[in-house]
Parts: C-alpha cells; structure tokens; sequence
C-alpha cells in the first residue's frame, strides 16, 4: 500500500476510498486507526505546492508600499513565513481525532456556538477562491493572448473554464488526490519560481539610507504577512487526519512548517526585490517587466499554477466545512455547491470591474472575526495538548462539548473580547478602528488572537484539560 492510497469503511459498511483519481467518500466522520496512512513528510509537499502562490509575490511587494526598505521588508517576510510553525502543529489534531479542523473547534466554542465561525469561515474560503480563480484565469488568458490563440471575451471565458475545471477535478477526487498533485506541480512550480527569483534577485535595491515607516507601515506590513498563514488555521486537520495515530508532533510540525515556510518566504522575496525595482501596482504586469521576453509566457503559466494550487485546497477543505454547518450530503456532493459559488463570484469579478476590489475589502474586513477565533482555537488545542474526546466532538447535545445549550461560555467571551479589541485596532477600508489614529496609525487587528486566547486562558483554565483516554 502506498502512502497515497488506503482503503476504508465508511460508517454503515460501505467502503470509503482515499485513492489517488478516485473519489473521495469518506467525510467529517472519524478515520478509524486502522485505515490511516501516510507519514508527515506528505505534509512537507502539500504546504509547499499550496503556498508556491503569486500572492507572497503581491505580499511581497506591499511591504516595500507600505514604505519599508529591502531589508526590513524581507525581515517581516521572514517573520511572517515562521507562523506556518504554529499552522502546522495544529495538524496534531486531526492525527488525534482523525476528523476536520471544524469539527474539533466546537471543543472551545461549543456545537452552536461553532457554527456562525464555520459559516463565516467558508464564506472566506470561497472568496480565496474566487481570488485566486481570478488570478490564474487572467494569467492563462494572457497566456493564450501572447500565443495568438484567442482574446476578448471568448479568450477569458475560456480561461475561466480551465482554471475552473483544473481546480475542481482535483478537489473532487479528494484527499489522496490533493496531495498528489500538490507534490507534482509543486515539483514544476518550484523550479519555475526559482529561475525567476534568479532574474530578480539581483537586480534589487539593497542599499539606500535607512527607512522610518512607522508604526502604520510596520503594523500593515504584518498583518498582510500573516494573514496568509493565518488564513490555513481553519484546515491544517483536514489534511491530517488520515496520518497514523503515532506520527509524532516534532515530525508533523517541522515538515508541514517547512514546506509553507520555504516557499511563501521565497515568493514573498521575490514580491520584494520587484518592487524596489519598477511599479508593483499590477504585479503581475509589473514582474512581467522585469523578466526576459521568452520567459513571460512561461511566468504566466507559473501564476495559474500557483492559484490552481492554492484553490485545490482551499476548495477541498470548504467541502468538509459544509458537512459541518450540516448539509445533509456527502464531501463529494457538497463541493458542487462550493464549486458552483466559486464559478458565479469569478464571472463577476472578471466582468464586473468593481467586484473584486469590494470582495477584498470584505474578506479584509473578516480578520476582525478569524483572528481572535484563532487566538481561542489555538489556546484550546494547547490547553487540551490536542487530547480530545473524540466521540463527543460528533454526540450532539449528548456529549460533552454541548455545555449550556450548545454553546461554550468561557469560548464564546473570549471571542468576543478579542473581537472588539480587533474592530478598535482595525485599519481597512470598510472600518477604521477609534483606537488606530492615537495609536500612530497602527493596525493590531492580528494582536486580537492575543487577546482571545489569553482571555480563554483565564475563564477556561480550570475546567478545560486533556481527555484523559485517546479514542
């Protein structure tokens, strides 16, 4: 048996498959010991190929907008690339439990109360969809424009097509699958993106006197590092849970952190070194600037890459978000509607021009909500050391995460202290926070994890331990 195939009962008798192009039956139900596989350098590749994304390239480059020098920026980069640590020792959870990240989060908030976080957490997946959708089909459809293939309308509803239907075969194969091609193309991405690191690398601005940004450049800096591990806290479980009950934390927590260290800290770089050098208001056409003319095309063909894998990921893990908000269908039927709202979001956002600037100050916006459901959710899991009790996580009102009527007091304050520390704190441009002009203009949206998780802390530290039986 490889590590990319296993067989498994599914409740009821059937069979469940994570095989590699079969589709996937198993859900949020638990993984039984006897039908996990795997090893944690599985999770090196899945990390790696599903950051190897344009994104860190934009991320990058904001940092140097924000006004910080080459150096500076390349710190916060370096800095933000660490979270993954954090993200990637999350996964000891799922190897515990053999179920989804959000299910387990209903330890700290309860069965309801987890339930408007799930909601809110798949409308964001869904819009790091479209984003991504967005990016690589306006790659490909340059792409086919360069080639002299087709252009307008036609080209782009074509490009659409195949960004779509690249993410969505994959996606609905599941698990198994996933990861299989995020270890291949990751293998292609990864040279790619670093033959162009080779052409812009040296030609960045390294020198010049010592930039002063301030608390607004610093702060906003950060926050757009780390959203993007952030963003992964709803999901490292997800990819976990098929992994052998002994994999052990150290070996988890290093490979997967590795992998999304490695690559957004690289792209991130990258997004740096371009924008010391030309204008990164379009990145894409502003890279595109930078790099040899035989090489453009081949540059396109790695911004479609990356999104598709990025958009693997985020759409496989929505599928499992809806079987917890309760749709009554299982993982494979329940992405249709994902992959339907995804395809929906992108053909407005590639035809109506102001969409996708309203989307992204939306999804900005949320930060206010998934930081300090973070803070909660990551003070939990080390509170427990990741020892749940794993049937209760799926009992309902009969087991023991139900608390008073469904709802977890001690987490559902915590998200709530940290959530209005985040909305004082927050610079967007749908909400200015009242705390952030006396503050310098500082954006501490992100210190709201913080502030949830040591709250959680103090009003849970006496009643929530480790379950004292692994199930």
């Amino acid at each position: 048996m490889t590590q990319q195939e296993t067989t498994a009962r599914a409740p009821g008798g059937t069979m469940a498959t994570d095989q590699v192009f079969q589709v996937e039956t198993n859900g949020i139900e638990p993984v039984p010991d006897e039908d996990r596989h795997g090893s944690a350098k599985d999770l090196f590749w899945l990390w790696f190929g599903s950051n190897l994304t344009f994104t860190y390239v934009i991320n990058g480059a904001l940092a140097v907008a924000f006004g910080l020098s080459f150096w500076q920026a390349t710190g916060v980069v370096v800095l933000g690339g660490l979270a993954f640590f954090a993200i990637s020792a999350a996964g000891l959870s799922g190897v515990r439990t053999g179920t989804a990240t959000l299910v387990i989060s209903r330890a700290p908030f309860g069965v309801r109360g987890n339930w408007p976080a799930g909601m809110l957490n798949w409308v964001v997946s869904i819009g790091y969809t479209i984003l991504n959708t967005v990016v690589g089909t306006l790659a490909l459809e340059a792409f086919f424009a360069d080639l002299g293939w087709v252009s307008g309308h036609t080209g782009r509803a074509l490009a659409l097509l195949v960004t779509l239907a690249l993410t969505f075969v994959v996606a609905l194969w599941g698990h198994a699958t996933v990861q299989f091609a995020e270890r291949w193309i990751a293998y292609v991405l990864a040279v790619g993106f670093a033959v162009l690191l080779v052409f812009l690398l040296p030609g960045a601005d390294t020198g010049g006197a010592a930039v002063h940004p301030g608390a607004s450049g610093w702060s906003l800096a950060f926050v757009v590092m780390l959203a993007g591990p952030f963003s992964y806290v709803p999901m490292p479980a997800d990819y976990t849970r098929y992994l052998p009950r002994t994999t052990s934390m150290r070996s988890l927590t290093w490979y997967g952190a590795l992998g999304g260290f490695v690559s957004s800290v690289a792209l991130g770089v990258a997004g740096v070194a371009a924008a010391t050098q030309t204008d990164m208001t379009d990145a894409v056409a502003g890279t595109e600037k930078l790099l040899p003319g035989w090489f453009q095309p081949l540059f396109l063909a790695l911004v479609l890459g990356g999104s598709v894998t990025n958009s693997i990921v985020t759409l496989y893990s929505s599928s499992l978000n809806l079987q917890v908000l309760g749709v009554p269908w299982s993982r494979s039927k329940a992405i249709i509607i994902s992959a339907s709202v995804t395809a929906a979001g992108s053909l407005c956002a590639l035809f109506l021009t102001d969409f996708t600037s309203s989307l992204l100050s939306f999804l900005s916006l949320l930060i206010i909500v998934f930081a300090p459901w973070g803070g909660v959710f990551l003070a939990d899991m080390i509170m427990r050391c990741c020892r749940y009790d794993a049937p209760a996580l799926h009992a309902g009102p009969d087991g023991a995460y139900w608390y008073r009527s469904g709802y977890h007091p001690a987490g559902m304050t915590a998200l709530l202290v940290g959530m209005a520390f985040a909305a004082l704190t927050c610079d967007s441009e749908l909400w200015t926070g009242p705390l952030v002009a006396p503050l310098g203009g500082a954006d501490l949206t992100l210190l709201g994890s913080v502030v949830s998780g040591l709250v959680y802390w103090a009003l849970a530290r006496r009643t929530v331990a480790p379950h004292t039986a692994l199930s």
